[in-house]
This record gives C-alpha cells, structure tokens and sequence, in this order.
C-alpha cells in the first residue's frame, strides 16, 4: 500500500488539511487571517471529500467487500460538509463558532484517521495495483477541478 500513488494522494491532502486545521484552531475572532484559512480549508476539504469520492469511493461502492466503508465515509463527507455550512453561517467572532469549528475538527481528523489505518490498507488489499493506479489519475484529474468548483458552490444542502 505504501506504494499505491491513490494512497498517497489522498494522505498528502489529509496532511495539508491537518496543517490547516492547527492553523485555523489558533486564530482569534473574526480576523482576516481566520476568514483567509477557512476559506482555504473549506475549499480544500469541499474539492478533496468530491475528488476521492468520484475516484476511490466510487469504485470501492462498486465492490462488494469494500461497500460498507465507502457508504460510512461519504456519510461522513456530508457530515463536514454540513458543518462548514454551518460555520459559513455562523459569527465567526462568536463562541459558537468555536465551538462549531472545534467539533468539526474532531469529527474531520477522526475521519482520516479512520481512513488512512482502517479504510485504506483494506481497499489497497482489495484492488489491484492497476486500479490504484487508476485511481491516482482519476483523482489527480478531479481535484484541480473540483477547487475550482469550490470557488463558486458553497457547502450543505443546496450543493449539487
């Protein structure tokens, strides 16, 4: 698996979000620098959680015994998806958005922790080197696009 480009795609993004992550965490109140890196984040996360679905999800939904991971973790995409929206909505000056923001992080870092040691050895014993190799492309093609699709669509319900 340490081999497998799709893998590695994928960790480096986790890699950039938890860097993003601690950084947005020590920002105060609605300052230009918090607004900058939750920009950034949101788009990040908007562009990566779409990417890997359209490459490695779709093809694990597609396997039988790689089925049920892939359904728990495109439920957890919607589940951070709905909480920017609601970080979108709420004062960024305010406790709640504090609060808001440090519940996301946790349930986002639990995420991809639960990705990289439990979903991914699974599927990379599951598919083959050539799949992954697939796959590296697929998502590697998805996500410049998909940033760019994150410029204009905001998170949550109305998100096609």
């Amino acid at each position: 698996m340490t081999d497998a480009k799709i893998f590695e795609d994928l960790k480096n993004d986790h890699d950039k979000h938890r860097k993003l992550l601690e950084q947005l965490g020590e920002t105060q109140g609605d300052s230009p620098e918090r607004r900058e890196l939750f920009e950034q984040l949101r788009k990040e996360l908007q562009a990566h959680a779409a990417a890997e679905e359209e490459s490695l999800y779709a093809t694990m939904l597609a396997c039988p015994d790689l089925r049920d991971e892939a359904r728990h973790s495109v439920a957890e995409h919607k589940e951070i998806d709905d909480f920017l929206a609601e970080l979108i909505e709420t004062d960024m000056s305010s406790s709640a958005w504090l609060t808001k923001f440090k519940d996301m992080r946790h349930r986002y870092l639990h995420h991809i922790d639960e990705e990289e040691e439990e979903m991914f050895p699974t599927a990379a014993k599951t598919l083959s080197d050539k799949a992954e190799q697939r796959l590296a492309k697929v998502f590697e093609q998805r996500k410049p696009r998909e940033l760019a699709n994150a410029e204009e669509d905001t998170p949550g319900d109305e998100r096609d």
